[in-house]
């Protein structure tokens, strides 16, 4: 684990400077999570924790290099960063008039919304790891959509992580404010190009929707499966504001997301879609809290998980509603597909409910394939393994229809075709 020490960097605005120093003395004073702590004890972390990491080096990636990551639409704007360093030669910033996306770093000095939001939402020790990031707080993404702003295309955050970052770390800290009244899509892609190396994304992402907004927000971490991801994403909403989130995760020896969503009034709507892969020895992890803490607000929740292997998965969903929400309306599914007898999932949903007058549900399974539909399947002359992958590609297909963006969809589409094998029996070549 790098060492975190106090600094003053007379480089930066004193605020940030201030926000750093309280994030490394908080990072001090907490350590990080043991499997003594109840929100960490089902994600043992002892790989990062004895690592060393140093900072990652500069590296030069082609733009050829990230087609494979644009979904087919390079004309996209996009934000690029490469081991943590902005690239303005690869990234694509034309926007519409007075809607701004670049380097957190370059902005500091021009836009006050900045100093007004960042670090102001995510408490500071909302995870050891938030600490962490706010103590490293280097570069990361800023997007301002205006209000009554109507994005024609969606904003691809894309972070990058090249070769020759074995036993190194990057710390993306980002910032999403989008005013009242707007409408944006924001896609946030996490990718390696050094499949096979060691290294740690340690990711913080503060979004605040503004009231009457609507965003949709697209988080894929395709990381290398020997590096380490965790991640946290805060959401704010204000009222009459709709947040859409499709969370995807497939990479990572281990990988772990904190999504917390505030509703800070009355009439905010949050739908919070997920779906991740384990093989191997992978362990994936997703942490979610929804607060309903005004009346008459809605939120809808669904995770899938496909576990295969000795995979480990993790889910813990919690909904909280204190007694001034009342009109709550909250619903959370789980739903893990164990492919082998060595996968295993930790799930655990959580209502803390203090309202009368709501209507919230939970629900959780937990299973192998049904075998009456493998029969079924095979009766009509599909063989075993063809039906067994037919039908995990059917369970997953479920969720990532809730991607609205089709070129998105579409490509996670083919991603889960690749990973359970179904392009082997429609006469496509599996990577």
């Amino acid at each position: 684990m790098t060492a975190v020490a106090d600094r003053i960097d007379t480089t930066v605005p004193a605020w940030l400077a201030a926000l750093r120093q309280r994030g490394g003395q908080r990072f001090g004073e907490l350590g990080l999570p043991t499997s003594k702590d109840e929100e960490w004890r089902f994600t043992p972390i002892s790989p990062i924790v004895s690592a060393r990491f140093g900072m990652a080096p500069e590296a030069t990636v082609s733009i050829e290099a990230l087609t494979p990551f644009l979904f087919g639409h390079a004309e996209w704007p996009r934000v690029v960063f490469v081991n943590g360093r902005y690239s303005a030669e690869l990234s694509s910033v034309a926007l519409e008039a007075g809607v701004r996306a670049g380097s957190l770093t370059q902005a500091l000095g021009s836009d006050p919304l900045i100093e007004k939001h960042l670090g102001r939402h995510v408490a500071i020790d909302a995870t050891p790891f938030v600490a962490w990031n706010s103590s490293q707080i280097a570069d990361g993404a800023f997007v301002h959509v205006p209000a009554r702003a109507d994005l024609a295309h969606p904003i691809h955050l894309l972070f990058v992580t090249a070769p020759g970052a074995d036993e190194a770390a990057v710390y993306p800290r980002n910032l999403v404010v989008v005013e009242r009244e707007a409408q944006a899509s924001i896609i946030e892609s996490y990718v390696t190009l050094a499949d096979g190396e060691r290294y740690l994304t340690n990711a913080v992402t503060e979004v605040v929707v503004a009231e009457n907004a609507w965003v949709e927000h697209t988080r894929i971490q395709r990381e290398g499966e020997r590096a380490f991801h965790v991640g946290c994403t805060h959401v704010a909403q204000e009222r009459d504001s709709h947040y859409r989130n499709f969370s995807f995760a497939m990479g990572g020896a281990i990988a772990r997301h904190d999504l917390r969503s505030h509703l800070n009034a009355a009439n905010v709507e949050s739908l919070l879609y997920g779906l991740y892969f384990g093989r191997g020895e992978q362990l994936v992890d997703n942490h979610t809290a929804i607060f309903h803490d005004h009346p008459n607000c809605r939120s809808w929740e669904v995770y899938k998980g496909i576990l295969d292997g000795r995979s480990h998965g993790v889910f813990n969903g919690k909904i909280f509603v204190t007694p001034e929400a009342q009109k709550t309306d909250a619903k959370q599914t789980n739903r893990t597909l164990l492919l082998s007898e060595t996968a295993k999932i930790d799930t655990k949903p959580q209502l803390e409910i203090f309202a009368d007058d709501v209507k919230c549900t939970h629900g959780a399974t937990v299973g192998a394939l049904n075998e009456n539909m493998l029969f079924y399947l095979q009766s009509r002359c599909i063989p075993h393994a063809a039906a067994r992958r037919f039908l995990t590609y059917a369970f997953a297909a479920e969720v990532v229809a809730e991607v609205a963006l089709e070129p998105v969809r579409a490509e996670l589409d083919r991603l889960v075709q690749e990973r359970v094998g179904v392009g082997m029996i429609e006469g496509r070549k599996q990577t």
